[in-house]
Formats: structure tokens, C-alpha cells, sequence
């Protein structure tokens, strides 16, 4: 006979009812709720818990209840109280890795974009990366790939490995013209991120501009602020903010943020559909089952070519190929619109938008047909991971 499994589950989590209605050998309960009816009271049968960052997990919410494992279908975890969730023996997981390839899309169209603007010369800029993770360090090879000069700072890894290769952050702040941050929400300890880029740290940039694609709050976003204020050449990319959803206003109506976006870097469809599938992998291995959900059986066909009309100019034919997946500019003036709104009608906003994003596929699921290029930039779009047919 089937054991009984209660599992709570986020709402906004994709595929979610597919994906944990059933699992092999167990008689599933699955209750989905808006995070915001994720309380302790509604845990009192659960036995697992599957969030978004929206919920934090901690023992106010768990205290006194039989849930034995929680996961997040996101990649960042500081929402989750992890010693607490170890000394109490609850198993816990994230989907770290799953919109990897996603955000790596968002990278190179934003730096392929900063250059169409006039704003850096891709082959002639040092970028500095901070967390050479699964992102910081796929983004590395992309770098070095459209002949940038790297920096690399990730002091974690620097002392597992070895100081070849590695920067202080010193170093980059005295010599990357860019720099783009992708380490973890550290709030205590040795590497401790949290405004990591501070107002001292920024008063010694010598570069011109500042990426975050990581997480909010390890930009301190008033200091961001006065570091644009004080040269007009400056410039910001942002895709995450401190305090979401309730984003400090003055940043994003600053007019040397380039690019507003609303924390959707990893919100391709195919990057969320990976996360379910994390976590659903996750919850088999700890009830010790083996999986039979498969994102791809529920995911739509790959779309059919795109025709790019290219001009012979490898930098403007790769950002129209670029832009034609990843139309960037969509969801910056989104975001844009919000600027006057009200702060809580903003971080009203902030939340739809994220919750009800537009269809974005992966670049290896929208083949592109580029016409009028050369051999050498068809490679270069390949290296960067589009799908040229």
C-alpha cells in the first residue's frame, strides 16, 4: 500500500501540479497556495514544503510542524534558515544550476547591448567577476571568448584552488572597466557579501560601469546611486535590487541605469521549467524513489527560424541576433512604466511581472537563420550558444 505524503507547494512554482501530484509510491496530498497563505498553520500535515524566495523558512514558520523537507525552485536559498533546518535534521535543497543557462543569455545581451550603445567596446574592456560560480565562471569563458580581459575575484574558490587566476578585489576595482556581480546573499562570516560593493568600495572603482545579476542587497543600492551621481560616463545594469520588491525608486528612474530589469535574468521558460525539475529530482532522491517527471514532455516544440538581415559587422549582427531571442528592451520598459507609480502599487508591479512574465525560450530552442554574415561570426554565435541553422 502507497504511504501517504502531504506536500505544500508555492503556487507560482511552474508545472508544480504535474509535476508533485504524483510520485512513485506515495499517495500524494498536494496543496498549492500563494505564498503569502504559506503560514504555520497551513503546514500542520505537511510533510514537505516547496517554496520560492518569496517565503521565508525559518523556524517561525516551522517550529512545531512535521515538515521533513523544503525546497526552493530557485537558484538563490538565503530565504531558507539553513543551520536551523540542519540542527532540527530537515532535508532541504534548491535548484542551484537550473537557470544557469538563462542568465547567461541575459549577460551577453546586456554586454553585447552596452556595446551597440557606445557605452564599452567589448574586445577593448577588463571585466571584472565577482563569484566565479556556475554563473561568474560560465560567464568567464563568454568573456573571454568575445576577447575581453578577465578578472576574476571569488575568494571561496580561491582558497579550494589556489590563488592562480584569482584577483583580490582590490585589484579589480583599480583595473576592470565593468564589473558584474554573481556571488551568493552571504549575511555573516569570512565572505560576507552583503554591500559588497559598498561606498568606499565604489569611491575606489576607476571603471565606468557596475552589473548585478546576482542578488539585490549585495549592492548597496543608495550608495550605487551617488557613485552614478558623480560622473555622468557611469553607468548601472540592473536585473536585481535591494529589497525586493520595494526597490529603492531614485536607482531605477536614475537615468544612467541603462537597463531596469525585474529580477527575470533566469525567467526563461526553459529556466523555470529546470528548476521544477531540480527540485522534483531533489524530493525523489530524499524519499528515495526514483523520478519519472520530465520537464521536456511538458515544455512546447523548439520554434521555427528566425531570418536575422545581417550587416557584415560581426558586433551589430551578433546583437541583432542577440536582441531577436532576447528582446531586453521589453522588459526594461516595463519596469520603466512603474518609475511613477506609488511604492506599494511598484512593488505590486514588480511581483506581477515576475509572476506573469512573458514566454522567453531558451536560445537553443529559437533557431536562428542569420543572412548575409560571415563564417567567423556564425562560429562566434554558436560559442555564445545560439542556435544557428
Amino acid at each position: 500500500m502507497n504511504k501517504l505524503l502531504h506536500i505544500v507547494a508555492d503556487a507560482h512554482i511552474w508545472g508544480v501540479e504535474s509535476a508533485f501530484s504524483s510520485l512513485p509510491g506515495y499517495n500524494v496530498n498536494l496543496r498549492v497556495l500563494e505564498h503569502r497563505d504559506i503560514r504555520r498553520e497551513a503546514l500542520k500535515d505537511a510533510d514537505v514544503l516547496l517554496t520560492r524566495s518569496s517565503t521565508s523558512v525559518n523556524a517561525g514558520l516551522l517550529e512545531g510542524t512535521p515538515v521533513r523537507f523544503v525546497a526552493t525552485a530557485t537558484i538563490g536559498d538565503d530565504h531558507l534558515d539553513k543551520a536551523w533546518l540542519a540542527s532540527r535534521g530537515i532535508g532541504f535543497a534548491n535548484a542551484a544550476g537550473s537557470s544557469t543557462g538563462s542568465v547567461i543569455e541575459y549577460m551577453i545581451t546586456d554586454l553585447l547591448d552596452l556595446h551597440a550603445r557606445g557605452l564599452i567596446p567589448i574586445p577593448y574592456t577588463t571585466i571584472g567577476i565577482i563569484g566565479a560560480g556556475r554563473i561568474g565562471g560560465r560567464l568567464v569563458e563568454i568573456a573571454r571568448s568575445l576577447g575581453m580581459k578577465v578578472l576574476i575575484n571569488d575568494p571561496p574558490k580561491q582558497r579550494t584552488e589556489g590563488d592562480t587566476g584569482f584577483s583580490s578585489l582590490d585589484t579589480l576595482l583599480e583595473q576592470a572597466g565593468v564589473l558584474t556581480l554573481h556571488t551568493p546573499l552571504n549575511r555573516a562570516g569570512e565572505d560576507r557579501t552583503v554591500h559588497l560593493l559598498n561606498e568606499k568600495r565604489l569611491a575606489r572603482f576607476r571603471g565606468r560601469g557596475v552589473i548585478n545579476a546576482g542578488r539585490g542587497g549585495c549592492a548597496d543600492n543608495a550608495a550605487l546611486a551617488e557613485w552614478l551621481n558623480g560622473d555622468t560616463s557611469r553607468f548601472a545594469v540592473l536585473d536585481c535590487w535591494e529589497n525586493e520588491p520595494n526597490i529603492f525608486r531614485a536607482l531605477l528612474a536614475h537615468p544612467q541605469v541603462i537597463i531596469a530589469t525585474p529580477h527575470i535574468a533566469g525567467h526563461s521558460l526553459d529556466g523555470k521549467a529546470a528548476n521544477t525539475q531540480y527540485v522534483y529530482n531533489a524530493l525523489c532522491q530524499w524519499l528515495g524513489v526514483s523520478p519519472v517527471w520530465d520537464m521536456q514532455e511538458h515544455l512546447p516544440p523548439p520554434a521555427s527560424p528566425i531570418d536575422i538581415s545581417c550587416m557584415d559587422d560581426p558586433w551589430h549582427d551578433l546583437h541583432a541576433a542577440a536582441t531577436a531571442l532576447y528582446p531586453i528592451s521589453h522588459d526594461d520598459a516595463a519596469m520603466r512604466s512603474w518609475t511613477d507609480l506609488p511604492q506599494a502599487e511598484l512593488a505590486a508591479a514588480f511581483i506581477r511581472y515576475r509572476r506573469h512574465y512573458p514566454v522567453r525560450r531558451a536560445w537553443d530552442q529559437m533557431p536562428l537563420h542569420l543572412i548575409g554574415t560571415d563564417t567567423q561570426t556564425r562560429q562566434q554565435a554558436q560559442a555564445l550558444g545560439m542556435k544557428i541553422v
